[in-house]
């Protein structure tokens, strides 16, 4: 088995020459998986059967192993403009997690210490004793409980924008307070995540979505974003395809469950890196009483999704910390 940091050179099949430059990633001719991957300079598509279900992912780069999980309402594309450039120091794999993308969508299975086994298990068929682990989002809450199941499974753990679901979840206020839900998030109107809400009536979102799930996702996208043109008309294309309304709303509905799950969950030694924007005391909040070892970042001039709108500062910070001591 492998994950050590020295000297680690790849045996399976995904084993693929290093990115030198930016330049690697090119516009994809059309927003098909295989048409996105050629975009990426030597990265190609995989398939894994674990934990029931099926997972597909998107791996390129040698060095030690560093998982990528996307996060609402994304797929692995979300990463697709930082994975060229870690892919210069680590063995990058984007993951649909379960309901996203091209991995399984199956009616159960959408709380995280599930998902988290999923990717523990995908982690063992490619090879690997130990990973780095970054998630976004729903990914970084799937990370989370990666590393709290699995710790020695873990190298570095990095979580991206958003917490694991604690009991401060179950106090977040139904109604936004007087001037402070605005049409974009910044540092005066911070997220109002009424979709939390919409999205636990089970049945509903499905009916009125319906033919107008990229109406949905464009404006959550530009709500939640800085930069609204940073995710651009193909990457909504590609969201939007390929979103699973019932999916998205499992992962929601089973935020209760992780809530009592994060009570069993130990304290994680292992370093920790939490990376905001916006909600960067939210994060630090969150994470202090969690990780004995935390790091905070800051990304400066984003909005929610700072893989796509900050990707050179994203990439460094992740390179900073996965590479450092």
């Amino acid at each position: 088995m492998r994950g050590s940091r020295s000297g680690l050179l790849l045996a399976i099949p995904l084993a693929i020459g290093g990115l030198h430059d930016a330049s690697a990633r090119e516009a994809p001719s059309g927003t098909t998986d295989a048409e996105l991957v050629q975009s990426l300079k030597d990265f190609r598509s995989g398939d894994a059967k674990v934990n029931g279900i099926h997972l597909h992912y998107v791996a390129g780069g040698t060095g030690t192993p560093l998982i990528l999980l996307p996060g609402w309402p994304e797929t692995w594309w979300q990463y697709h403009k930082i994975m060229p450039l870690l892919a210069r120091h680590f063995h990058v794999v984007s993951v649909d997690i379960r309901g996203m993308g091209l991995s399984s969508k199956p009616v159960d299975g959408y709380d995280k210490k599930t998902m988290a086994k999923d990717i523990h298990e995908l982690v063992r068929q490619l090879g690997y004793d130990k990973v780095d682990i970054a998630g976004h989002d729903i990914g970084a809450m799937v990370a989370f409980a990666y590393a709290a199941q699995f710790p020695r499974a873990t190298l570095k753990l990095a979580m991206m924008d958003v917490p694991h679901p604690d009991d401060g979840w179950m106090k977040i206020p139904m109604l936004p307070q007087v001037g402070k839900f605005g049409t974009k998030i910044d540092d005066a109107h911070p997220a109002y995540p009424w979709f939390f809400a919409f999205q636990q009536v089970k049945g509903l979102p499905e009916r009125l979505l319906a033919g107008r799930t990229a109406l949905y996702l464009n404006f959550c996208i530009d709500y939640l974003t800085k930069d609204s043109a940073s995710i651009d008309a193909v990457d909504r294309k590609v969201y939007a395809t390929e979103y699973s309304v019932s999916s998205a709303d499992a992962w929601f509905q089973a935020f209760p469950q992780d809530v009592l799950d994060a009570k069993q969950y130990p304290k994680l030694e292992m370093p920790v890196l939490g990376l905001a924007s916006i909600n960067y005391e939210g994060l630090k909040a969150s994470l202090e009483p969690k990780a004995a070892d935390l790091r905070m970042a800051k990304v400066d001039n984003s909005g929610h999704f700072f893989p796509e709108e900050q990707p050179e500062a994203t990439a460094r910070e992740l390179t900073d910390f996965f590479t450092g001591p």
